[in-house]
């Protein structure tokens, strides 16, 4: 049964959890569109509704080495309006891969996830 809306898949071409993802997509037969948000860039909207879908907290990647380089001034009293702003500025600090499902988005890469989400889709 064919997935009812075509996955998009947001993210960044060197990164290698990306390279799993798709890989991972393509082993299934998986048709998706693939948006680079480092060379294509991503609007304030898509980030808003991942956000309001799963928590800033879960979107900024905190752990990547754009956001330790910030200043502290930079990192302190995050909020989601503020982290909205520091991934518009530079997309690299989204979690990476968002795949969208069309009804939601999944952020992150396990396999087991996406098998679980993406069942009966190809």
């Amino acid at each position: 049964m064919p997935h009812k809306n075509k996955l998009r898949l947001y993210g960044i071409k060197a990164c290698d959890t990306m390279k799993k993802a798709r890989t991972w997509l393509d082993q299934q037969g998986l048709n998706y569109d693939f948006h680079d948000y480092k060379s294509a860039g991503i609007d304030r909207t898509h980030l808003q509704a991942w956000c309001d879908e799963h928590g800033w907290q879960i979107i900024l990647n905190r752990a990547g080495t754009t956001f330790r380089k910030l200043d502290e001034s930079q990192k302190a009293d995050l909020d989601q309006a503020k982290a909205i702003e520091l991934m518009l500025a530079q997309p690299s600090m989204i979690k990476r891969p968002v795949l969208d499902l069309g009804d939601r988005t999944l952020i992150g890469f396990k396999p087991d996830t996406y098998a679980a989400a993406l069942s009966g889709t190809n």
